[in-house]
């Protein structure tokens, strides 16, 4: 496939195709834009069906990073590693060495960070080879957790202009993924006062949820059926399309994936079904926040200051969905135009 033809190729300033046959190292780094500092963006280990596939990943999630990070104010580009292979079978110190080595190439126009397969004991082996790497536990750690408050600021925030409730007290969220940002904001949620309907692919984690938050267990396909006033998708891209949107019966679907859209044109159709959406780079921005408040040359970390930032998400949705309801837009259109603007605004 041509990276100029793809789909997903949006203006992308570099697509770097890395290999190193010694460890088995193959991956795509994709630099979306650095107008407004280095791109930065997680790793992730993938068992991509073909190349094609990861290209397509590579592409979409980085100009979502561009997005994110534009849409929070950060002094951050746009960029994302993918890495074909699982971790499970590909990962070794070897290739994640070569990994740092490849970033190192790239001369801090990409700074990486954790994703799907990736821990922090990997991005300290990674560190050992290239100063271009974040959120190391040493500085703001795990970004998971702040990643779930900022989510439940923005569920709030849908729930408030949606259904005009300031309490999540009684209502219903089903929780798609229980990986760690899901489970944080189940958590969240359930000390909220809402309750849970959840799945997962690990039925552990689903019985996890059902002893200690009381929710309600449901097969993996069988949430697009529940009846829950908020969908909250946690778990992997591309979930909302013409197969599943039909089935919600959700008025507010709030969540922390990335790429939930299979197609812009799913947010038109969610509008039309009176769904709002909160836009999933506008509402999961808690991760890129707070490694944002990070100084690596120092190995600090503001802590106050990144919870201080992540509590504006909620204004961000608001402004968004206030928007789309004045214009009679998709929620996701006033999110690329707001991402846009602050994108080049001096």
């Amino acid at each position: 496939m041509s990276v100029f033809g793809a789909q997903d190729y949006r203006d992308h300033e570099q697509v770097a195709f890395v290999s190193e046959p010694e460890s088995g190292l193959k991956a795509i780094i994709a630099i979306h834009n650095t107008r407004r500092g280095p791109a930065l963006g997680g790793c992730r280990f993938w068992k991509y069906p073909n190349e094609d596939a990861a290209i397509a990943d590579a592409l979409r999630l980085s100009r979502g990073m561009t997005y994110k990070s534009a849409l929070a104010r950060l002094p951050l580009g746009g960029g994302k590693c993918v890495v074909l292979g699982s971790a499970a079978e590909v990962k070794t110190e070897a290739l994640l060495r070569a990994l740092g080595r490849a970033l190192e190439r790239l001369g801090g126009h990409y700074v990486t960070a954790e994703d799907i397969g990736v821990k922090p004991s990997d991005l300290r082996i990674v560190r050992e080879e290239t100063a271009h790497v974040a959120g190391l536990p040493e500085t703001s750690g795990d970004p998971s957790p702040v990643t779930a408050l900022g989510v439940f600021y923005g569920l709030r925030a849908a729930v408030r202009h949606r259904l005009g409730l300031d309490s999540l007290e009684g209502l219903t969220v089903a929780v798609q993924g229980l990986g760690a940002v899901g489970r944080s904001l189940a958590d969240q949620i359930a000390a909220a006062g809402g309750k849970l309907i959840v799945a997962d692919i690990r039925e552990d984690a689903v019985q996890k949820a059902v002893q200690e938050l009381g929710a309600e267990a449901v097969h993996v396909d069988a949430i697009y059926d529940t009846l829950a006033e908020v969908f909250a998708p946690c778990a992997l891209g591309a979930i909302l399309n013409d197969e599943t949107i039909p089935r919600l019966q959700s008025s507010v679907i709030a969540g922390s994936a990335n790429n939930q859209l299979a197609e812009g044109r799913h947010g038109i159709v969610l509008r039309q079904q009176k769904m709002l959406y909160a836009p999933d780079y506008a509402i999961n921005a808690g991760g890129i926040i707070n490694i944002a408040h990070e100084d690596r040359a120092a190995g600090t970390y503001d802590k106050a200051g990144a919870l201080e930032v992540v509590g504006r998400i909620d204004d961000t949705l608001a402004e968004i969905f206030t928007r789309a309801d004045a214009t009679d837009t998709p929620t996701s259109v006033i999110a690329d135009a707001m991402a846009e603007e602050r994108l080049y605004e001096d």
